[in-house]
């Protein structure tokens, strides 16, 4: 937690003041005041008066201003521009590593301009006046100043021209935005304590371009950069010092920058598993609880099977610890570390790391203003935990600046959960990547408000991200995975789960980002560099995890997404087997709450950990390592491995083992998977370990051999599970999918798995299966016979003999398979499949399974799709009050909307009697914008009545608009409605429609103080 409790009121308190000091200031220094006007304008440099060279640094002076250039290696240089000709640099050694040896420079005066080279960039500085540009040895621009650097009141501004196609990056968190281009736009970089959509947590003054260039503004001081045309970066100091980076590309250019700021940490594997906070000492918010409890917390975590890699137990101001060491003990005892938080500083975290601590939580309570400040306490809390154990130090910070990369986890701080909260979470922690921050991330939904569907799909695509951790004590329920009950326990176990069997996979990208700075989540930019639309909002709300999977999150109440954009090549989706040739956008992605768009590269060769272990210590040196394979051409992956935990292999003690893949690029032919010997040492290291692979493609092979010996063939999965090695391929798992399992083998020893006769991923014949496809908004009565529409549609070549299956939840019933029939290649046919959910079906959604079965192109192919059909109540048999309805959806902006009471703050049932001006109502629904409220009428309604207004408890605050919906169509909206308006009455005609959906919307952009009432909802029915 990073600020005193904020309460709905404290919050708007907060926003209020803020909102009242910033129109202040801006009366005070806006366009226009009487300061303004004052200030003398900005000052630019003139003309070149002297120069001199000395080795790799060079000044220039003009007239009183001077400017040095210092060659820091052969692609980094640095320009500092002193209007006094007195240099500084308030930032020392705190950020900038030591660089070694400088490059070998030459220069030559050509007339107009003096040139400095080395063996990879030269920089131009003209004389007339002072303006410097920057190329590549051959000439090419990489950057050219529109106009000399300048200074004033506001601060030391570069002005760059803008080239005609280019883009920018960086800039480092960013909430809300950051994985897509900043051209056009204008980022702020500095602290502001802003943690939610547009603010600037955890920023970096450093830029790149895809003109092959970046730029880090060495200074502790708050800048802009304006991405306009021309290019301006302002810092708000009477000095100007910048490193420049020259690099092919992008990841070049991070790498040059994390080189002269430092490489990001190495983590500990526990540090990637997901992390726990509570406050259990003295919680205000949860009665009188002891540090120990945590370990009963620990044991809900062991019973749901769910991993947990470490616990913060004293996350809450004025929280406290007790019995340190003993709670260590347990956590550990239950295959967890123990994390602190440091509200009052790191003075006694010598001791606390003895005690057992594994993890500090850093805090602006204590790290205060200024960035040196922070940055120091960052780097000194990961050097306390190193210094006083054999661990490895593993910090968070919902604050920071370059250099923190290599010492901790940046945050994005205190938010509430909801869809909006998701939606801008997106592009933030990928963004961030291009500033290289590696270890990013935010509390799955939010400390305060969400819902257990918003914290499970939240969950499910931060496990797609190296680091998260989960918050509890601060909404009105515990936000912990097995909280919410089912289906969201399960789907959240599954999640969890599956992050833990790819540890293999996100660790060997953690040990990349130590060499190269680039961490595992990534714009798609960063890979697809040469994709017009990879810049641009097409692929905004996705990013890359490592550069094989694409994850695509929902972040609407749906069950649907549309808008996944899929860069050039072979893309797999990653449930179903279905492949997309790339580029290509998917609409209409089946996502129900289970699924997670998800979808992975051909040819990506992954890495796993299998047996659905909850903790990286449930392995053991022998333990089989698995590796997913996606066939298409030539490819490969180096796994890294060490012992997890100490800095041991910072000395040298760890191991690598890479596997190549030969396959076709398309279509039929042999797959040989090579596996290198595990070259290295560490402790815990194994010397023998069997091996299994899942090997896509979508073809049956002739056989499979282990270093030219056949391996037994198994029909059947239980007959594949009984045996100690040999392989099995089933046509029904994602379209197709070889399993193989090898005996122990020697780890000093490489060997080679050949499949014969089989394909790349997508089959013998590419596009030749059939998929399927389920209509949008299908909706069955609890208790009632009806059908379910399925659309099978045939691939480049006929389906024959395609017969369509349905599996449903437990209890329901579902009609056996269609009887086979061939549908001609290219063409649709929708199949009506008879179903019946039980009499106590759970309303709202229903995920079930459809098959077709058929032969395509001479080969036998399964196609498999989930989807969502929505469980619906009894239509009201009379009239009804909103609130004693069924309510199919139930979005709020602020904690759950309440029945017959006011929305009041984050938890359930704590608002207050509905009352609009005055008037007290016994009856009608609570909440807070935006909200959307739908209930099921089946047709039998004609009207809706209510009083619509801005609950009295917010004391005039808020803004709104309401609206009623009918299937999708609107039929009446209320005027903007604030918290002095008069009651808004509504009256609505809704015959004949069978969804109604009560909405309420902010209107000025603040939601601050929008509990808005539907007092006296009612329906009247026949």
């Amino acid at each position: 937690m990073q600020s005193p409790i904020r309460t709905l009121t404290s919050k708007r308190v907060r926003v209020s003041v803020a909102g009242a000091l910033l129109g202040l200031c801006a009366a005070l220094t806006g366009p226009g005041s009487a300061r303004a006007a004052d200030d003398p304008p900005p000052t630019t440099v003139g003309d070149v008066t002297s120069f001199a060279a000395q080795g790799s640094v060079y000044r220039i002076g003009a007239g009183k201003a001077a400017a040095r250039i210092s060659f820091v290696t052969p692609e980094t240089f640095r320009v500092e521009l002193a209007p006094d000709g007195t240099f500084t640099d308030p930032t020392g050694s705190d950020i900038v590593l030591p660089q070694g040896a400088p490059p070998a420079t030459r220069w030559r005066d050509r007339g107009d301009r003096y040139e400095l080279s080395t063996a990879k960039v030269t920089l131009r500085a003209y004389k007339s006046p002072l303006r410097f540009a920057a190329t590549r040895p051959d000439g090419t621009p990489l950057w050219t100043e529109a106009k000399g650097l300048s200074w004033g009141g506001t601060g030391t501004t570069q002005t760059l021209a803008r080239g005609a196609a280019e883009q920018f990056y960086g800039a480092g968190m960013q909430n809300g935005r950051g994985n897509t281009s900043h051209r056009g736009k204008t980022v702020e970089v500095g602290v502001d304590y802003d943690w939610d959509d547009g603010g600037h947590p955890n920023s970096v003054p450093f830029y790149l371009s895809s003109a092959g260039y970046g730029v880090y503004r060495n200074t502790y001081a708050p800048n802009t950069y304006a991405f306009g045309e021309p290019v301006t970066t302002t810092a708000e100091e009477q000095r100007f010092d910048a490193y420049y980076f020259a690099g092919p590309t992008a990841k070049d250019v991070i790498g040059q920058y994390t080189r002269l700021t430092g490489k990001p940490f190495m983590p500990p594997v526990y540090g990637l598993e997901i992390g726990d906070a509570d406050c259990y000492l003295h919680n205000a918010n949860r009665g009188e609880r002891r540090t120990l409890d945590a370990l009963k917390v620990s044991d809900q975590y062991v019973r749901n099977d769910m991993p947990n890699g470490w616990m913060l137990v004293n996350d809450g101001y004025g929280c406290g610890y007790e019995d340190l060491a003993e709670a260590a003990q347990g956590l550990r005892d239950r295959k967890a570390q123990l994390g602190l938080w440091t509200e009052d500083g790191i003075d006694k975290l010598g001791e606390q790391v003895r005690a057992g601590q594994r993890v500090a939580k850093l805090d602006v309570a204590w790290v205060g203003d200024g960035y040196k400040f922070a940055l120091d306490g960052c780097k000194d809390a990961h050097a306390g935990i190193e210094a006083n154990s054999d661990a490895r130090g593993f910090t968070w910070a919902p604050e920071s600046w370059s250099g923190a990369q290599r010492c901790g986890v940046q945050w994005s701080g205190d938010q509430s959960g909801s869809w909006e909260y998701i939606r801008w979470q997106i592009p933030t922690y990928a963004g961030a990547s291009m500033s290289g921050l590696a270890y990013t991330t935010g509390d799955v939904d939010g400390i305060f408000g969400g819902s257990p569907k918003t914290y499970t799909r939240d969950l499910q695509w931060k496990m797609f991200l190296p680091v998260t951790m989960t918050m509890d004590g601060w909404a009105a329920s515990d936000k912990q995975p097995f909280r919410y009950g089912e289906p969201y326990t399960s789907v959240n176990r599954d999640y969890l789960k599956l992050h833990e069997a790819l540890l293999p996979y996100v660790y060997s990208y953690a040990r990349e980002a130590t060499r190269t700075g680039v961490g595992l989540a990534r714009p798609l930019a960063l890979e697809y560099p040469d994709d017009p639309k990879a810049a641009t909002d097409a692929a905004k709300y996705e990013f890359l995890s490592g550069r094989d999977f694409l994850v695509a999150p929902v972040y609407q109440d749906a069950v649907k997404r549309d808008g996944i954009y899929l860069p050039k090549g072979t893309w797999v989706d990653y449930w179903s087997g279905r492949t997309y040739e790339g580029p290509v956008t998917v609409d209409g992605y089946s996502a129900p709450l289970d699924t997670l768009p998800l979808f992975v590269r051909a040819g990506a060769t992954v890495p796993m950990w299998p047996g659905g272990i909850r903790s990286y210590a449930d392995r053991s040196p022998g333990s089989p390592l698995a590796w997913d394979v996606y066939p298409q051409g030539r490819s490969s992956f180096e796994l890294y491995e060490d012992d997890g935990v100490t800095r041991q292999h910072a000395d040298g003690r760890y191991a690598t083992q890479r596997a190549d893949v030969e396959a076709p690029v398309r279509g039929r032919g042999d797959v040989t998977v090579r596996v290198g010997a595990l070259k290295g040492s560490y402790a815990g290291r194994g010397t023998t370990r069997p091996y299994q692979f899942t090997v896509h493609t979508g073809h049956a092979p002739g056989g499979a051999e282990l270093d030219g010996r056949d391996l037994p063939r198994y029909t059947t999965k239980a007959a594949f599970d009984r045996a100690g090695q040999g392989w099995w391929y089933d046509r029904d798992d994602r379209g197709g999918v070889v399993h193989v399992k090898t005996p122990s083998l020697r780890t000093d020893r490489g060997f080679e798995l050949a499949l014969d006769d089989a394909s790349a991923v997508g089959g013998a014949v590419p596009g030749s299966a059939a998929t399927l496809a389920a209509p949008a908004g299908q909706e069955i009565g609890a208790g009632t016979r009806g059908t379910v529409a399925v659309d099978v549609t045939a691939g480049t070549r006929d389906a024959t003999a395609a017969q369509v299956s349905l599996s449903a939840p437990a209890g329901w019933k579902a009609a056996p398979a269609s009887p086979g029939v061939r549908i001609p290649a290219g063409t649709t046919r929708r199949v009506q499949v008879e179903v019946t959910p039980p009499a106590d079906a759970t309303v709202g959604e229903a995920v079930l399974t459809a098959t077709v079965r058929h032969r395509a192109a001479g080969t036998e192919r399964t196609a498999v799709q989930r989807f969502a059909v929505s469980v619906v109540p009894g239509p009201p048999a009379g009239d009804a009050w909103a609130s004693d309805l069924v309510w199919l959806r139930d979005t709020n902006g602020w904690g759950p909307p309440e029945r017959d009471r006011s929305n009041g703050e984050s938890g359930a049932a704590d608002g207050h009697p509905l009352t609009l001006a005055g008037k007290a109502y016994d009856k009608g629904i609570g909440v807070h914008a935006d909200s959307d409220i739908e209930v099921y009428l089946g047709g039998r309604c004609t009207a809706f009545t209510a009083d619509a207004g801005i609950d009295d408890e917010i004391n005039g605050y808020g803004e709104v608009a309401f609206s009623v919906e009918a299937d999708g169509k609107t039929l009446w909206t209320s005027p903007k409605v604030t918290g002095a308006s008069a009651t808004a009455p509504v009256a609505v005609d809704v015959t004949g429609a069978r969804h109604v959906r009560l909405k309420v919307t902010d209107t000025n952009g603040s939601k601050s103080g929008d509990h808005a009432d539907w007092a006296a909802a009612r329906f009247s029915c026949a």
